[in-house]
Order: C-alpha cells, then structure tokens, then sequence
C-alpha cells in the first residue's frame, strides 16, 4: 500500500509514506477521502461528504490535512470557493522498518492497516451482496482463493516483487474494451505459525 520518494510502476505514480504522511493518514475519514478520490475521481467537499456521509466542513479540514502531505491536490478547475480536489498518486506504500521505534508512527500504521483490512472486508461484502446479478463468467473470474506456501522472508520479498510485475502487465490491459471492469486487487500474506517466530538476520550475525 504507500511523501517525498515516488515509487513508478507501468504508469502508476506512487508516494512512500513517511511519518508525518502516515500519522495524517491514520485517520477514518482521511484514510477514506483518499480512496474515494483514488476510485471514483475529482470531486468537491460537498459531494464528498455526501458520498461519506459527514459534512463539507470536515471533508474540507480533513482535505487539506491530506493535502499538507501531498496525498490530495487541488486541480484548480473548482468555481468559486468550490475547490476541485483529487488525489495526488495512484497508490501509497510503507515499510514497518521505516518506522521502528518511533511509537507513534508504529501505532498509526496498526490502525491503518487495520483500517484497510476493515475497508476490504466491507467493500468484498457488498460484491457479494450483488453478486448474483452479475453474468456468470465474471461469477467465476472474480473472487478469492487462499494458498500456502514455505518461504524465508527474503523468498517472500521476491514473491512481492513478481507479484507486482504479473499485476502491473494486468494494469491497462483492458482499457478501450467495453466489457472490461475496473477491479480491485488484493494479496496479503501472513504467518500462519505465529508462536513460532524466526530470530531476524541481525541476530543470525
């Protein structure tokens, strides 16, 4: 997932979340201004919070918080005091090594990707709400699977990486068809032995 060093990827312009960007992202609202200026495009306070559910003066503050960081901008095609606001990458990433040992950088970033995984939840549960109505074969394209494998965490850093380059050939490819669909595309890998934990490579040293 993840300002001041941008990650390029076919296309794609991303940001690496720094402390100061992650704490002003940690937040509910903010962390969903984003996405939904990241899905749905430019779009003023006003119909943001009323696509959230909030009210313009809050979608207002929480802009601009936002903007401070360079994760939203305003395009300055807004009329009047009506600011036209869209987010400034595609994409965000962060490392946990980047912010050991600062306790609040730490906690913020707990809650966010507590956060997302909420959001994934809440988004994957209204696909199934509709699901039915949908042709079958996109049934059948679409959905999730679980798998295991054995790795070292370098192993799974390579897998990372590959995993990337298959997604980003998949980006744009089906741009122009009109029975292409924008899709979002989730991976997450855990342990799933968590009492056994591996001493680090600084230890082995």
């Amino acid at each position: 997932m993840a300002p001041d060093e941008p990650q390029m990827s076919a296309g794609m312009t991303g940001i690496r979340l720094d402390a100061t960007s992650l704490k002003v992202l940690a937040h509910p609202l903010r962390s969903r201004l984003l996405s939904r200026l990241r899905v749905g495009g430019p779009a003023t306070a006003t119909d943001l919070a009323t696509a959230l559910g909030t009210n313009s003066g809050a979608t207002s503050y929480h802009l601009r918080k936002l903007e401070s960081v360079g994760l939203v901008t305003d395009t300055g095609d807004g009329e009047g005091k009506r600011r036209l606001w869209r987010a400034a990458t595609e994409s965000h990433q962060f490392e946990p090594s980047d912010f050991v040992g600062d306790e609040d950088s730490e906690t913020a970033l707990n809650w966010l990707v507590r956060d997302y995984t909420r959001h994934f939840s809440e988004q994957f549960e209204r696909w199934l709400d509709v699901e039915a109505t949908w042709p079958t074969e996109w049934r059948d394209a679409v959905g999730m699977n679980d798998s295991f494998i054995v790795a070292t965490a370098a192993q799974v850093e390579e897998l990372k990486v590959e995993l990337d380059e298959l997604i980003a050939r998949y980006r744009r490819v089906g741009q122009g068809n009109p029975n292409a669909r924008r899709l979002a595309v989730y991976t997450a890998t855990y342990p799933l032995d968590l009492d056994r934990v591996p001493r680090g490579t600084e230890q082995q040293s």
